[in-house]
């Protein structure tokens, strides 16, 4: 872990409640695709959000949802805000969790995320794309209402660039012009497999879902072992 100053360099809404942020670290940065950064609100608050963004990249790329019901997020994006107006950097420890991807694994995957976890998958499947891994990635991500799904056409264009690759989102409560999968997002993956023993799976959101979703899978066949998500440390 390094704690590095960081400039604000956007704040832009992504949704009416979710928004990307970028960061420029003062100075080279390093960490793994799917971990997380903690952003300092003072010494003794600190608030994880998952890295959109992948290694290598100069800025590194946030999605927070900032709706008033959220006050851990909310209270977060007001500070980025704030330092953003006044022009001051901010802190952020970088290089968090151990639930990063695997690139030795041979193992295909399935990659599942709740809300704005996508955060998490969306770094590790643009970290697949860019090393053109030839392993089957089934990207799974739920939402409550479609406009929550707010890099749905860059999933999509992910997905046509390699035939091993697919997009499934999943909307929890849809409305008539919805022509996709609906439910509850891990119920969608245990539809489609009828074992997940030969998959390594990551899974971001919620900590209630991780816990679900951990219990499901096992009980259809994954590993333990091969299932990595940051959550899991915590329930």
């Amino acid at each position: 872990m390094t704690t590095i100053s960081c400039t604000v360099d956007l704040i832009e809404a992504l949704t009416p409640t979710v928004n990307r942020v970028l960061l420029t670290p003062a100075q080279a940065v390093s960490f793994s695709s799917g971990q997380y950064l903690q952003l300092c609100l003072s010494d003794s608050d600190k608030r994880p959000f998952s890295i959109a963004s992948t290694p290598g990249q100069r800025q590194l790329e946030l999605h927070i949802g900032g709706s008033v019901a959220d006050q851990y997020a909310s209270q977060a994006l007001a500070h980025l805000l704030q330092q953003h107006q006044l022009q001051q950097p901010v802190q952020a420890d970088i290089g968090l969790g151990n639930a990063h991807f695997r690139a030795d694994s041979e193992r295909p995957l399935i990659l599942l995320a709740g809300g704005t976890g996508f955060s998490y998958v969306y770094s590790i499947a643009q970290t697949i794309a860019a090393a053109k891994l030839d392993r089957p990635v089934f990207v799974y991500w739920g939402v409550r209402e479609q406009a929550a799904l707010y890099h749905n056409s860059v999933m999509q264009q992910w997905a046509a660039q390699n035939s091993k690759y697919r997009f499934i989102p999943v909307v929890q409560q849809p409305d008539q012009s919805w022509q996709g999968r609906s439910g509850m997002v891990h119920e969608a993956v245990l539809a489609d497999f009828v074992s997940l023993e030969a998959y390594d799976i990551y899974v971001a959101g919620p900590f209630a879902m991780a816990g679900v979703v951990r219990n499901a899978f096992i009980e259809q066949g994954a590993h333990r072992e091969h299932m990595f998500a940051d959550a899991f440390a915590y329930i």
